[in-house]
């Protein structure tokens, strides 16, 4: 959904049967909603032929970017903003595959911690090169100061939504 105007046409009538409607808010969210689905559908079907889809690669990545290199579960929820119900779906799928894994804390045996697999690493040095020409792809149409200021007033709103 490239073309956003049926979406503002559809606001139009909205604020015109509901004067009150908050439009640009509306706007905002919606344009964010639909940035989301084209960024994650782009990024599943990139990530076919690797075997993995858009939420595993979000955990995996998590874990890629974590300096110990593990995270019990309910850190990568928060860290990947899934529900812990959808995290054991995603981190037993990854399990299957052989992409992370599962251990008990050496702190406390009763905690678990997850890992990337020798695996799971090449698979990460695999489509890194194709992940970053999508990003680059994805964000071309906005200079380095833009994408500061775009990534400023994400980080602001973000912030006004977990108050």
């Amino acid at each position: 959904m490239r073309d956003f105007a049926s979406t503002e046409q559809r606001l139009a009538v909205t604020c015109r049967r509901y004067p009150d409607f908050p439009r640009r808010p509306a706007t905002l969210v919606r344009l964010v909603k639909h940035i989301h689905k084209l960024v994650h559908d782009e990024a599943n079907t990139m990530l076919k032929p690797y075997g993995i889809n858009h939420p595993e690669y979000n955990l995996m990545m998590m874990l890629y970017g974590t300096a110990s290199g593990t995270m019990s579960p309910s850190e990568l929820a928060d860290a990947a903003g899934e529900k812990s119900a959808n995290i054991t779906r995603l981190t037993n799928e990854l399990c299957d595959k052989g992409l992370i894994a599962r251990s008990a804390s050496a702190d406390d045996r009763r905690k678990v911690e997850l890992s990337l697999t020798a695996q799971g690493l090449a698979l990460i040095d695999s489509f890194l090169p194709d992940i970053c020409v999508m990003l680059l792809r994805q964000t071309r149409h906005l200079t380095v100061s833009e994408q500061a200021q775009f990534e400023k007033l994400l980080k602001k709103l973000l912030s006004g939504l977990a108050d």
